[in-house]
């Protein structure tokens, strides 16, 4: 395992940063594990969130942002749930990733992929497009056959539509896509 030198790599600013982002105090935290514990992603992450949450407190940002775990947290609210401090854990891992994108140090570049294209169908269609998020997502990632063998099982139940389903008042689902891309180019 590797040793951290606190006194080389503490990033006090990081720690203000997802605090003042996340609206949450992370020194609240004392190390109970209960978000650890009922992490149903715990096994796949490389550092469990009790770890994730000591690694913030003492401002470890390129060794959080580098991590697996903030892009395969779920964001169940299990963590959340069960903090007896009222951390909003969930939160701070959404947080976590929303500054790793903003640095361009993302991990787990497939989520990223899928995460861009979900929204990409939402801004368009106003709603998910299943399909059409599959099939894009799919292509761009280069898995092109993933799951391929569950699309006629689904369609068949009726579960989702070969064609998009556009929504009234996708126009201004749109708008709030660019007022929140306009707003991020201010802040970038």
């Amino acid at each position: 395992m590797d040793v951290i030198n606190l006194t080389k790599s503490t990033d006090w600013n990081f720690i203000e940063e997802v605090s003042k982002e996340s609206g949450q105090n992370p020194s609240l935290c004392y190390q109970c594990g209960n978000c650890t514990a009922g992490c149903p992603y715990t096994n796949y992450f490389d550092f469990p969130v009790s770890q994730i949450m000591r690694l913030l407190q003492s401002g470890q940002k390129d060794t959080i942002l580098s991590s697996k775990a903030i892009w395969l947290c779920a964001t169940c609210e299990t963590c959340t749930t069960r903090c007896p401090c009222e951390i909003d854990v969930a939160n701070v891992m959404d947080t976590l990733r929303i500054i790793a994108r903003r640095e361009n140090k993302v991990s787990e570049k497939d989520i990223k992929l899928f995460y861009d294209t979900f929204l990409a169908s939402m801004k368009q269609h106003g709603r998910l497009f299943e399909v059409g998020t599959l099939m894009a997502y799919n292509l761009k990632s280069g898995h092109f056959f993933a799951d391929a063998e569950l699309g006629p099982k689904v369609m068949e139940k009726g579960k989702i539509h070969f064609f998009p389903n556009n929504i009234k008042g996708r126009d201004k689902v749109a708008k709030i896509f660019t007022r929140f891309q306009e707003k991020a180019k201010k802040h970038g």
